[in-house]
């Protein structure tokens, strides 16, 4: 059974991983053929992956804090 700290670091893990994906995508032929609101849509939906994978680094941050007191 996974600690809440360790299903955190997962949960970051495979948000970033996606997030790497999405990025690639952005930067490929096949995303400048889409409609200009998918790629606003895209483009906004990575940006916050962005935000909530800095959000679950900063909880990360604290969990080690925790530990440490």
């Amino acid at each position: 059974m996974l600690t809440h700290v360790q299903r955190v670091e997962f949960e970051k893990e495979e948000l970033d991983d996606k997030l790497t994906k999405l990025k690639a995508f952005l930067v490929s032929n096949y995303y400048q053929g889409l409609s200009e609101e998918m790629k606003l849509l895209l483009e906004e939906q990575a940006e916050v992956m962005e935000k909530y994978s800095d959000i679950l680094a900063k909880r990360l941050t604290l969990f080690g804090q925790q530990r440490i007191l």
